[in-house]
């Protein structure tokens, strides 16, 4: 930002002061919406900004986004439709941003995602920032020798900021031993637990056209190991050989179980399956290792989606299902922020995300596919949740109480950091 910019950008800020120069208004910008072909990155930006909302209603908020394209702007634009939108593309609206916004919160990601960026409000306007809800530092590596290390501008900015909130413990533990040591340093829920976006319209004709019943069936997400961007066109990456051997590697180790628990939900209860994706190399995935290998009798009772969908038809959907489960994290993350019963299958390459679940109070719905003794119990878990919905509801609700309890607290400290 150039000084001369600044200067011209202070002359017009007239619509956020008061006469006598204070501001009407606190206002904070929200640096998050890290990309549109998972619905769970898509979910952290609505899930926030409603939290914001609820919690914080007299600051006003603005959206720093990365991409907010394939058709995100406008779906959150019609639930936050007074929310200003830009990405780093609008170099006035970033300016303006710097200038006007008395508070940078850096959003739920799997690392501190904008660094950069944090980095440049630090430097260049000296005003505080937070950082809510991330995984720490987010990175995997296969080998199991290698010592975990931060990046040391991550430690300088997590040590800087008005508070460093962390989405799971061990992120918070290893923050710790890594050198951070912000005196306000807290577990604090993916912000994707508090997604209210809904299109109703879109999830009931879907489901009317392929014989689905409200809560009469239930959600399943496949996954590789790692996520094999190359197959995403708008990510225009060259294959990786090493990443796609580990997942043909692993492949059928991981989504048999999640097969297994197909065919004893729709043997042995009433219920139907709908596969289903959260990020978009999962569409052509679930009809490969999962539809295609199931028997015939079971296929009768089983639904592939096939295609992508965005975060309010997902939520929809998975509002009206008995519950989910599967290999991913965010989808049963906006379950259960829902009430809705969910079922996280980990492993190493997704970091330490998933075990926010134990966090939570849900060590029974956790499951780790690097343990065979794990892997063995995932059917009859699956299966439970099937024969007895209503207790299944029941302990959702518990754990969606305890997030709840996190996020009111968290938006005290906010509240607190900015004074208001």
């Amino acid at each position: 930002m150039t000084s001369l910019l600044a200067t011209s950008l202070l002359g017009q800020n007239s619509f956020a002061k008061r006469p006598g120069g204070s501001k009407s208004k606190k206002e904070l910008v929200l640096r998050s919406s890290w990309q549109t072909v998972n619905i769970g990155d898509i979910g952290h930006t609505p899930g926030v900004l409603h939290l914001l909302e609820k919690h914080l209603p007299e600051v006003r908020v603005r959206l720093w986004a990365t991409d907010v394209g394939n058709g995100v702007r406008e779906m959150l634009s019609g639930r936050f439709p007074e929310i200003e939108i830009f990405t780093n593309s609008d170099k006035e609206a970033v300016a303006r941003a710097m200038i006007e916004c008395d508070f940078l919160l850096h959003g739920s990601g799997p690392s501190l995602v904008a660094r950069g960026d944090v980095k440049r409000w630090k430097e260049e306007t000296g005003k505080p920032y937070g950082v809510y809800g991330i995984t720490f530092p987010g990175v995997y590596s296969d080998d199991p020798k290698e010592v975990i290390e931060a990046n040391p501008l991550d430690v300088q900015l997590l040590n800087a900021a008005a508070f460093a909130f962390f989405r799971d413990s061990v992120s918070l533990d290893l923050a710790k031993k890594l050198g951070v040591n912000n005196p306000v340093m807290e577990f604090c829920p993916d912000g994707a637990f508090a997604v209210d976006l809904r299109d109703d319209a879109s999830a009931a004709a879907f489901m009317n056209e392929h014989g689905l019943e409200e809560d009469k069936f239930m959600c399943v997400i496949p996954r590789n190991r790692l996520t094999p961007w190359w197959e995403v066109p708008s990510k225009n990456r060259a294959l990786d050989e090493k990443k796609n051997a580990r997942n043909e590697l692993m492949r059928e180790h991981d989504n048999a179980p999640l097969r297994e628990a197909i065919i004893a939900v729709v043997r042995q209860t009433p219920m139907k399956v709908l596969i289903c994706p959260e990020d978009e190399t999962q569409v052509k995935l679930g009809k490969q290792i999962l539809l295609d290998k199931l028997p015939e009798d079971v296929k009768e009772k089983v639904v592939w989606r096939d295609r992508y969908w965005l975060t309010d038809e997902a939520v929809s959907t998975y509002v009206r299902s008995a519950g989910i489960f599967g290999l991913e994290m965010h989808s049963p993350i906006m379950c259960l922020g829902n009430g809705i019963p969910a079922i996280v299958g980990r492993f190493a390459e997704q970091t330490s995300k998933g075990l926010m679940w134990r966090d939570i109070g849900l060590d029974d719905w956790l499951f780790d596919f690097d343990d065979e003794a794990d892997i063995a119990r995932y059917v009859s878990a699956v299966l439970a949740m099937a024969h007895n919905p209503a207790a299944a509801r029941k302990k959702a609700a518990k754990g969606k109480k305890f997030v709840e309890k996190r996020q009111k607290e968290t938006m005290g400290i906010l509240e607190k950091k900015l004074k208001i």
